[in-house]
């Protein structure tokens, strides 16, 4: 995959506050291997390798497994996936998908039951940021091994 442009340099005053943004937004407080089964999720659904690459690292990384590194795309028939862990993958699939999916009752209901206000907007931002790197990656052919994400 030969890349597009070079982000960083294209437009290099937005690109750095959007940077910055997404590490603001990591540094919110919710458990870093929530937030990577979030990444590794939405990356799926927007078919992003890059992101897959880093966030399956990443997630090695904070301590989880193989196994729940891979039954993520399958969250719903897997058994090892807390309560909290599903309602931000099901709200992970909502927001990612919105177009199609909305955001139903139901589904803000079980978030709500697991996050604090707070927490709810944190999440979303969360999902924004990986939605928004994925659509940057798929857009401009971004692929990025060569930062350590084997």
């Amino acid at each position: 995959m030969t890349p597009r442009l070079d982000l960083y340099t294209a437009s290099p005053d937005v690109f750095k506050a959007w940077f910055a943004f997404s590490l603001k937004v990591a540094e919110c407080g919710l458990e870093k291997s929530l937030l990577e089964l979030v990444k590794i999720r939405a990356s799926q659904i927007n078919g992003c390798a890059n992101c897959l690459n880093m966030h399956t690292f990443d997630a090695r990384k904070a301590g989880e497994s193989e196994q729940r590194i891979h039954l993520v795309a399958t969250w719903r028939e897997a058994p090892c996936y807390s309560a909290r862990e599903r309602a931000a993958l099901d709200w992970t699939e909502h927001m990612t998908q919105i177009a199609t999916s909305r955001a139903p009752d139901a589904v803000h209901a079980a978030l709500a039951a697991q996050f604090t206000p707070a927490e709810q907007v944190q999440l979303t931002l969360a999902i924004n940021v990986i939605n928004g790197w994925n659509r940057l990656a798929v857009g401009f052919n971004v692929y990025a091994p060569e930062l350590g994400w084997q």
